[in-house]
């Protein structure tokens, strides 16, 4: 190969486009000649050279894009089944606290109606949700 042939594919080179049937005969030339050598050599130098320089964007390219991007599109599908969830939510956070706080329901002597007891946030421990209520018993007034 000759030193202009070389010469016009040694940015193919850096990039790794030389096709694999030239390949061998642009390694041999540059192990040869030591012009191409040099010149290969200034153009590695070029490419890092350009790959540490800084390339501002303009100010307003982030707005074009957000203004090219579609929006994202909210079915009622989506809001439909939040909704669900939050009533199935609530409905079952009912039902478990129902459920789970009938120890502490008695029946008031007289009417028959039934009356919550306070005794079942005594074993919750200091700090917790249902520490966090402090009923004040008869026993406390007295002292």
């Amino acid at each position: 190969m000759k030193c202009l042939e070389v010469q016009e594919h040694l940015s193919a080179w850096l990039d790794g486009e030389i096709p694999e049937e030239l390949k061998p005969r642009l390694a041999d030339h540059l192990a040869s000649c030591a012009a191409c050598r040099a010149e290969l050599a200034a153009w590695e130098r070029l490419e890092a050279a350009l790959g540490e320089l800084e390339v501002p964007a303009p100010r307003d390219v982030a707005a074009g894009v957000r203004r090219r991007l579609p929006r994202p599109r909210s079915s009622w599908h989506q809001s439909l089944a939040l909704a669900a969830c939050l009533v199935l939510g609530i409905f079952l956070g009912g039902s478990l606290t129902g459920t789970l706080y009938q120890q502490g329901v008695a029946t008031a002597p007289g009417n028959g109606t039934e009356v919550a007891s306070l005794e079942i946030f005594q074993d919750y421990p200091q700090g917790s949700l249902g520490g966090a209520f402090s009923f004040q018993g008869e026993e406390d007034n007295g002292a």
